[in-house]
């Protein structure tokens, strides 16, 4: 099998390929478009690049010629001669089960159950001591007011009112000045703290989750970069933005562990400091990662921490016979990609949960940063995952029965409230 028919074999298994009169329509393998293959006496014609400049026989005439196998039956007559017929194949659209009532409750009381959850969180970090100058915010304050902010999608000003509510349910000192609030997100000393948070906020998921994935994503910002385009001759102007590097748990969608760089950072670098984040409060039995994360030392970090990865092989990277450098994970990883595609893509397709992660977290909670500075837009990123990892935490101690240490006066009310047992 070579390099085109695997990669056929992975169109025909992973996208839809619909028949039209007489050819068929193929998507792209990168999703950015289709093309057009018919099937003549001399094999299959397509209008992809690959066939219309090389002449070789391309992917996507592998990949119908790998539906058609799965639409042909071969019927034996009674005389003994056998005759073979094309069948037609429905399309089946592959659904999840999802508990409504669960996921209502969860939905309907989210936001009083966050603030409670946050407020919980926030009290456990400690208050650095203050030797001199006017008294301060308390940092659990700040951090529960600034969280809370990120959470409500507003403007400052707009979120007076929710913390105005806050503090009459006890949550918060004050009902601090919007301009205090706008602070501490700029104030990159808060920065470790918020870390700290994240995998505070990920650790109650620990008991559901062993299978992550890495990926990255951009937010943008207020802020805009220009450079010259050789292409087209001119400036052009694009909007700048950080990316977010997250190990994500492709159960609950939590995020264990983030990395924060700019828009030209590489995502391979990003791999060890979050699986050795990660590993810190989670068991990590299987990590899938895309082919920006295959190498050596990646492959080989992922078996260290006793886990087992699924990293895809790009197709200038090869084992040869005898390599000293060739690990037997490495090695065991490139036979089952190249030679067991189907076995590895039964574990790899988790690793799109990590998109559903980063599109809810968007959709939920914005795509782009509000702050301007570089140190408050690093923060106000990070104040978006903690909300999104509480948010998470809320839905599986509804969906998946998930007690939360720490939490069980928060988590024991909302459950008498809307009769629910566990």
């Amino acid at each position: 099998m070579n390099a085109r028919e695997q990669r056929g074999l992975e169109i025909a298994a992973r996208s839809r390929i619909q028949r039209r009169g007489d050819h068929w329509i193929v998507p792209s393998q990168s999703l950015n478009g289709h093309y057009q293959v018919t099937m003549g006496q001399d094999g299959p014609r397509c209008t992809c690049p690959d066939f219309e400049l090389r002449g070789v026989r391309c992917k996507h005439g592998y990949a119908v010629e790998i539906v058609l196998k799965r639409e042909t039956v071969t019927e034996t007559a009674p005389d003994g001669a056998s005759r073979t017929t094309m069948t037609e194949t429905a399309s089946v659209r592959l659904t999840y089960p999802q508990d409504w009532p669960a996921y209502n409750r969860a939905q309907t009381t989210e936001k009083a159950m966050f603030c409670r959850l946050l407020r919980d969180l926030c009290a456990g970090v400690t208050e650095p001591v203050q030797v001199k100058g006017r008294p301060r915010v308390p940092l659990a304050d700040a951090l529960f007011s600034a969280c809370f902010k990120v959470y409500s999608t507003v403007s400052s000003r707009r979120f007076m009112t929710d913390l105005r509510e806050a503090h009459a349910a006890g949550l918060v000192g004050r009902p601090w000045h919007f301009n205090t609030v706008l602070k501490v997100i700029e104030d990159e000393t808060i920065t470790p703290a918020l870390h700290d948070l994240i995998a505070a906020s990920a650790a109650p998921l620990r008991s559901v989750e062993d299978t992550f994935a890495v990926d990255s994503t951009g937010f943008g910002t207020q802020c805009f970069y220009r450079h010259y385009s050789a292409k087209y001759g001119h400036d052009q102007y694009s909007r700048d933005y950080l990316k977010l590097h997250a190990l994500i748990g492709t159960k609950t969608n939590v995020i264990a562990a983030v990395t924060i760089t700019d828009r030209d950072a590489h995502d391979s670098p990003q791999f060890r400091p979050l699986i050795e984040a990660g590993v810190q409060d989670f068991t990590l039995a299987t990590v899938v990662a895309d082919k920006a994360y295959n190498s050596r030392d990646n492959v080989a970090l992922v078996a260290e921490v006793g886990a087992t990865p699924y990293i895809p092989f790009r197709s200038i990277q090869k084992v040869m016979p005898n390599d000293p450098k060739a690990a037997p994970v490495w090695t065991n990883l490139f036979h089952l990609y190249n030679y067991r595609r189907d076995e590895f893509l039964s574990h790899y397709h988790v690793r799109s949960n990590a998109e559903s992660t980063f599109s809810s977290m968007k959709r939920v909670f914005g795509d782009t940063l509000r702050s301007r500075t570089p140190e408050a837009q690093v923060n106000e990123l990070l104040l978006k995952v903690i909300a999104h990892n509480i948010v998470c935490v809320i839905h599986s101690i509804f969906e998946l029965g998930v007690s939360v240490a720490g939490l069980a006066a928060c988590t024991e009310t909302d459950r008498a409230a809307h009769n629910v047992t566990y």
